[in-house]
């Protein structure tokens, strides 16, 4: 039996990457309806026509996580078209860099509305709707590794990381008697189209994937793929009565140091 047969997913970062694996996952999984957003349109419509190539009806809504009425907005249209939400995946993150001495004010900001902010309020929307309908539904939180610390060059972006983690737990005991499950998944590296963006921007040699995939355990870094498989599991009964957890998916044993890779 399919996943995620009949249900309806909203997913934030749907035009590339992790969150556009999880989409077309969830409609080759049976999705009844999949919602996208993203700031780039031809890409969100381009993967809005695949979806519904795959049998699943789609919804593309042009978003800029920054801001909160947009980010209201995508639970807003998917409540208009379908009338329900049953799963969510906050996958969508800036993931500039910044140190502890050059991060401005402004980006530490700006990088809380995106990675936590939108999460968030995209949460608190979804989850009004499913008490509203009496869904046990599911919500997955993209993470990172970066939450137990990070390199010196993720300051704002390892505290975001580690204030969703928080949230993830927080709402999961909040959420337990509307049976309404919420998970976290902590990334280990993943090769995803904005992580060539930007190791491109820090000056890394063009051949830094390759690089890295040789250094790593298994031969290779996360893939986007890799990524939808579990969210597709977290999303669905297979999981069971599974909450409140952040897993590590990570080819480095967390809590052993000095990490020799990744």
């Amino acid at each position: 039996m399919s996943k995620l047969a009949g249900k309806v997913l909203i997913t934030t970062g749907g035009t590339q990457g992790v969150g556009e694996s999880v989409a077309l996952q969830a409609a080759r999984e049976g999705a009844a309806g999949v919602v996208i957003c993203g700031r780039q349109e031809d890409k969100g419509r381009a993967v809005a026509q695949e979806i519904e190539s795959l049998g699943s009806a789609a919804e593309f809504v042009k978003c800029d996580l920054s801001v909160v009425e947009e980010c209201r907005n995508v639970v807003r249209r998917c409540d208009e078209k379908f009338g329900r939400v049953d799963c969510l995946v906050n996958a969508a993150a800036d993931t500039n860099r910044g140190t502890l001495d050059d991060t401005t004010v402004e980006f530490w900001d700006f990088q809380f509305a995106v990675n936590v902010r939108a999460p968030f309020v995209l949460c608190q929307e979804a989850v009004r709707i499913m008490r509203r309908e009496n869904i046990a539904g599911t919500i997955v939180n993209i993470l990172s590794v970066a939450k137990y610390a990070g390199l010196d060059i993720l300051c704002s972006y390892s505290s975001t990381k580690g204030a969703l983690s928080t949230f993830t737990k927080n709402i999961a005991h909040s959420l337990r008697d509307d049976r309404i499950r919420v998970n976290g998944i902590n990334l280990g590296w993943t090769d995803t189209p904005a992580e060539h963006v930007v190791q491109a921007r820090q000056g890394s040699p063009s051949d830094w994937l390759q690089t890295a995939e040789k250094k790593s355990p298994f031969g290779r870094l996360l893939k986007a793929d890799d990524v939808g498989r579990l969210c597709m599991y977290l999303l669905s009964d297979e999981s069971g009565i599974l909450t409140g957890s952040n897993i590590d998916y990570s080819q480095r044993v967390m809590g052993v140091f000095p990490p020799e890779r990744e």
